[in-house]
């Protein structure tokens, strides 16, 4: 995009805000963000956050790569990992916790919310089972080759396959965000 996506703003807050709020809202506690690079106005916008923050040095390096990173700042108590996107901004607090809540009901499987059928973000890892990611597994093989751990669920929130990789997309974004505002004026 140009630009660095985390920060551009939605609702007068930058996008990586509206992640982390609804995240913290969700009553999600332990939060490790992965940042890239070394955007000075980033890292002072996640570290005013109760989060803790790692680096990813590689900018041409794989989201897995993050992912690792990631992991190893985890709280050890941790039963799984929750890999949400910073461009996937709209993800309601519902849909967080209706994830946490499959993932009591259902302790051994991924978690995957689905809209209208695609699959979408927050994923839900079983911290035993991610750790495969260490022994060379993308996400992605992860999940292929144990297809009877992963659980779809569908949800009504299109916030989980919305994501932000062009302007357009931003754009897109911004009018929800204004019209969602406008419903929730109204009642």
């Amino acid at each position: 995009m140009g630009c660095s996506k985390q920060l551009l703003l939605l609702d007068d807050k930058p996008v990586i805000r509206h992640c982390l709020d609804n995240i913290f809202a969700a009553g999600i506690g332990d939060v490790v963000a992965v940042l890239s690079g070394k955007n000075e106005e980033l890292i002072k916008t996640v570290k005013e956050q109760p989060v803790k923050i790692t680096f990813n040095e590689n900018p041409s390096s794989e989201m897995v790569d993050s992912v690792r990173i990631g992991l190893q700042a985890i709280d050890s108590s941790s039963s799984a990992v929750l890999i949400c996107l910073s461009d996937h901004p709209l993800i309601t607090v519902e849909t967080f916790q209706s994830v946490f809540h499959i993932h009591e009901l259902d302790p051994d499987k991924i978690i995957i919310p689905t809209y209208n059928g695609k699959k979408g973000h927050p994923a839900l890892f079983p911290k035993d089972i991610i750790r495969a990611i260490f022994s060379g597994f993308t996400l992605r093989e992860i999940m292929t080759r144990d297809k009877e751990k992963v659980r779809l669920f569908d949800v009504s929130d299109e916030g989980v396959i919305l994501d932000m990789d062009t302007m357009e997309d931003y754009r897109e974004m911004q009018f929800k965000i204004r019209e969602e505002l406008r419903g929730k004026r109204k009642n």
